[in-house]
């Protein structure tokens, strides 16, 4: 008997990726694993390889079946089967491999995003047990404030030759001017602090207004620009910067008040001149 027969009866190795298939899918149901997205398309070239080696299989059954029933051909004939058998099953083979190639790439793959997965998890693990030990610290009780001192009494004779009367803790009379004194402070203190003047909030805004084309008169663009005027706006230097194909842009600063203007406002007042403005954009704003 040939190898070529013995091939075509064993049957265990073409089984065998069945069996381990079910088995694992098995012990997945028991468990409560569901397939990943990698998972399936491994089980997917899987079955690709199972349906090779079906293939094989029944070529293999078939040159088996032509050698039981072609016995009274000629020789040549069954060697020129014999070829195109091999051929076939040598280009099987060939797409086994590669396809063998592929499914542990992805298992490399896959393991990897496991083990990725792994770490995030385990670092999740450790800042939550770090927030839940913090948290089950008792907090710090807030520092007693410290008691005024008491006030030293005063102490006053009168006289040797007197009579014995000593005035212990002083007189109301003190008390009412020491009161009236720190009024008077107070008054004195909120009169200074509303006399100070407020101070404004301002920003400087530099802006690049782009006209349409070339041919667009710069001096009239920026004419309109200034024209816009409102309550805490000041116009400052300007410039032309070259942007390209002979166009230029206007690069203007501005002063604004934030509680008055805002860049949104300039924009809108900016661009009502769509003769001569195609689009504003703010260059640069910093708090002044």
């Amino acid at each position: 008997m040939s190898d070529l027969q013995c091939l075509g009866q064993e049957k265990i190795w073409f089984d065998k990726s069945r069996y381990d298939e079910a088995e694992r899918r098995f012990y997945e149901g028991i468990n409560g694993i569901s397939q990943a997205p990698q998972e399936r398309d491994a089980s997917a070239i899987l079955q690709d390889i199972v349906k090779a080696r079906q293939k094989i299989q029944q070529s293999l059954d078939g040159v088996k079946a032509a050698l039981q029933t072609g016995k009274g051909h000629s020789r040549p004939q069954k060697t020129r089967e014999r070829k195109t058998s091999q051929n076939a099953s040598k280009t099987d083979q060939s797409e086994l491999l590669s396809r063998l190639k592929n499914l542990e790439l992805d298992n490399k793959n896959l393991r990897k995003v496991v083990d990725d997965l792994r770490a995030m998890l385990s670092k999740l693990e450790s800042r939550m047990s770090v927030l839940e030990k913090s948290q089950s610290q008792p907090t710090k009780p807030a520092s007693a404030l410290q008691a005024a001192p008491a006030p030293n009494p005063k102490v006053v004779v009168k006289d040797e030759e007197g009579d014995d009367d000593i005035d212990l803790f002083g007189s109301d009379k003190e008390d009412e001017e020491a009161e009236r004194i720190k009024a008077q402070r107070v008054q004195e203190y909120a009169a200074r602090k509303s006399a100070k003047p407020a101070l404004i909030a301002k920003s400087s805004i530099l802006l690049d207004v782009k006209p349409w084309d070339d041919e667009t008169d710069m001096a009239k663009l920026e004419e309109c620009v200034r024209s816009v005027q409102a309550d805490g706006l000041l116009w400052g230097a300007s410039k032309l910067v070259p942007v390209g194909y002979g166009i230029k842009k206007l690069q203007i600063n501005c002063v604004v008040e934030d509680d008055k203007v805002g860049t949104d406002m300039l924009e809108e007042e900016i661009t009502k001149f769509e003769d001569y403005v195609q689009s504003v954009d703010v260059a640069a704003f910093n708090k002044i």
